[in-house]
Parts: C-alpha cells; structure tokens; sequence
C-alpha cells in the first residue's frame, strides 16, 4: 500500500440514506470523513420506500418496478463508495472494507409473502438499501461484513476488549473535534468500523 494506511467504511443505513464513517487504524481509532450517503433518487417514484411503493401492485409489475428501485439505489451506492475511496487516498489511506449494521427483524421470505405483511414490508425497505450496499461494496472489491444492530456493542466489546461503557466514551470522543452531525448513526457507523478495524 506504498507505507497508506488501512481504513474501513462503517455503514448505518436507514430508508433511502445511510450514514457513513471512514475510520483509520493506528494508536486508535481515528475518522478521516464522516458522510451521508443517499440512496434514494428523488426524480423515481418511491425510492425512498420502495415496498411500500409497490404493495399495491400486480406482482409482475411489481418485480419489474422493483428491479428498477433496486438498480437505481446500487448505483448511488456504488457511485458514493467510489467518491469516498478517492476522499480516504488524498488523505493517505487505503480503503479495504466496509462495515453494514444490520436490521435484526426476520427477512428472507419471498416477495408474495413480504408484500401481504405490512411488517415485512417494513423490513423489506430497510434490506433494500442494506442489500444495494452490500452489492456495492463487493463491486468495489471490498470486504463486506454485517453486524446486526442487537449484536454490535455485546461483538465490540469481545473484539476490543473494552466494557461498553469505555467504547461508548471513545466512540463519543471521536466525534467531538468534528462537529455535528455525531448521533447514534454516526457512532454505530464508528463503532462497527471499529470492530472490523480490530478483528483484523
């Protein structure tokens, strides 16, 4: 890597954005870029809930529409990790991996199934983006890993080696000389970086 340094990409994703957090490895954990990554195209229909969008639909129709939804949300994702591999090597790091906090709902049910449970349409926005971001990432030739929410800080603390109470003042810490926004998106994106910065 020509003596940059390693970082990893934390990704907290929500309906049509997620938060995003470059976090490099050395004496501890430090943020080189903190972003908001959208993955919603105003200019298309339901993006911003694309389930919901299509609840009403024919299932053919309902397919193709959704195909659509998802080939616009993997090209913003694929298009805002190339922007953010170019912000971590002008900085002099070398972005290898990313980090995706999972939903811990139940998924996997097929499109019928989701489409009739307005809970699992639900879900189904949220693995949306989750999903085009995973693809994303793995176009890119990054190492993808994901955490479920529930797990993170239980999976941190083993990792680290550090009481969820000393992550939490570092995580907090890391977000001080940067200025709002450094909410809890922006510390599990941190935090799950973090982990897979020191798993390594």
């Amino acid at each position: 890597m020509g003596g940059a340094s390693s970082c990893v990409l934390g990704l907290a994703p929500h309906s049509g954005w997620a938060a995003a957090v470059l976090l490099e490895s050395g004496a501890g954990p430090h943020v080189l870029a903190r972003e908001r990554i959208e993955l919603a195209d105003a200019a298309l229909e339901g993006s911003k809930q694309p389930y919901h969008a299509i609840e009403a639909l024919p299932l053919r129709e309902a397919r193709r529409r959704l195909a659509q939804l998802e080939a616009s949300s993997l090209a913003l994702a694929r298009q805002a990790l190339q922007v953010l591999a170019l912000e971590a090597r002008a900085l002099g790091a070398t972005l290898h991996a990313a980090a995706i906090l999972d939903a811990s709902g139940r998924s996997g049910t097929s499109l019928e199934g989701i489409l009739t449970s307005h809970a699992l349409i639900h879900t189904a926005d949220g693995n949306h983006f989750r999903a085009a971001l995973a693809q994303a990432c793995a176009a890119e030739g990054l190492a993808v890993t994901r955490v479920p929410r529930r797990e993170l800080a239980v999976r941190a603390a083993v990792v680290l080696r550090r009481t969820p109470q000393q992550l939490r003042r570092v995580v907090d810490s890391l977000g001080r000389d940067l200025g709002p926004p450094w909410g809890v998106d922006q510390k599990d994106a941190a935090l799950i970086a973090w982990l897979v910065l020191g798993a390594e």
